[in-house]
């Protein structure tokens, strides 16, 4: 219109496409233009308060693309979890439950499956990985990128660890290896098979690099930017030189170390070497696989062939818990908690 100082051709976008023009980028890596993958980790049925903790421990091993703060009542079926999922680009589930009071975690693919049920045989917290350890390390900053998924000892395996093994491999972002910052790469989720017991060993690990050869001291003195203690001293240099430069540093292991293709931080740089140091931040869970259908909880039983009998009989409760027991999201937090996927 005249007086509203734009020229013609530059009309307005109305909201609504703005909108649904920046939900599509969202959902989007902007590097590899693949659709980034997105997760709910949600329970049904009753579960004791270690399993709630699990839960949770799981929903930050997923971020940052999946809903942390997900309220969960009794209401609605899994139905109603694949209508929120789609508009929110939310592509993978991963639902708890302890049908005769054994553990079972489900990863599903919305909307149409396959679901793999794996049995919990043993877990562990990330609060009693921490407890357990001297100097345990989780800064928040770790959590801002996807874990690196790494499957050990899945190789020569038919179907149906094939298709469990893709599952996985799509479970978070893919990673152009020309185009990615390695200081992103910051977690590693971890799943080995043992082919004698046939159980999956499920480990989640923060990365650390240090350079090789530099005393803790001189790393903290670089990190902190702080003046240490000095009053005790005659000389700056006897802070380095008091208890042997770089005796405090952890042994050399040649085979952990790496010589990084670009700087990482004002210690790790691309003229020296660095040792790369996992160190476990839970949780920690030993599982067993146990069924797959074709479908979304559903579906076509792909595996195993002949259902023993107590393998049925949990398999019988949880579907009675699916029609009985399944939880709902909170009114409102569908936008609430997308928020936290970008």
């Amino acid at each position: 219109g005249k007086g509203n100082g734009k020229g013609p051709g530059k009309r307005k976008m109305p909201l609504s496409v703005a909108r649904k023009q920046q939900a599509v980028l969202a959902n989007v890596d902007q590097v590899t233009g693949e659709r980034i993958p997105k997760s709910f980790v949600f329970s049904r049925g009753k579960l004791p308060s270690t399993l709630r903790h699990l839960q949770q421990d799981l929903r930050k091993l997923m971020l940052p693309y999946t809903a942390l703060k997900l309220k969960e009542k009794k209401r609605n079926n899994l139905k109603d979890f694949v209508n929120v999922a789609s508009p929110l680009g939310v592509t993978h589930f991963l639902i708890l439950s302890n049908p005769k009071s054994l553990p079972h975690l489900r990863f599903a693919k919305s909307p149409q499956g396959p679901t793999y049920t794996c049995q919990i045989l043993e877990y562990a917290l990330a609060a009693d990985i921490a407890n357990s350890q001297k100097r345990p390390r989780c800064p928040a900053e770790i959590f801002k990128n996807s874990p690196l998924v790494v499957l050990s000892g899945f190789n020569g395996l038919g179907e149906p660890f094939k298709s469990f093994v893709t599952f996985f491999r799509h479970l978070v972002p893919a990673i152009d290896t020309d185009t990615v910052k390695l200081s992103t790469c910051q977690r590693i989720l971890l799943l080995q098979y043992d082919k004698e017991t046939e159980a999956i060993d499920f480990r989640h690990y923060s990365i650390k690099l240090q350079p090789v050869g530099v005393s803790r001291k001189i790393r903290k003195l670089m990190q902190n930017n702080q003046v240490p203690d000095l009053r005790d001293l005659k000389d700056v240099s006897d802070y380095v030189t008091k208890a042997g430069y770089g005796s405090e540093s952890e042994p050399d292991d040649e085979a952990a170390t790496v010589s990084l293709a670009s700087d990482i931080d004002k210690l790790n740089r691309a003229s020296r070497k660095s040792a790369v140091r996992l160190q476990e931040i839970g949780p920690r869970m030993t599982m067993r696989l146990v069924k797959v259908e074709s479908g979304l909880c559903s579906g076509d039983i792909l595996y195993p062939q002949s259902v023993g009998k107590d393998v049925k009989e949990g398999q019988e409760e949880e579907e009675i818990e699916d029609a009985e027991d399944m939880m709902e999201l909170e009114d409102g937090t569908e936008e609430d908690d997308s928020g936290d996927e970008e």
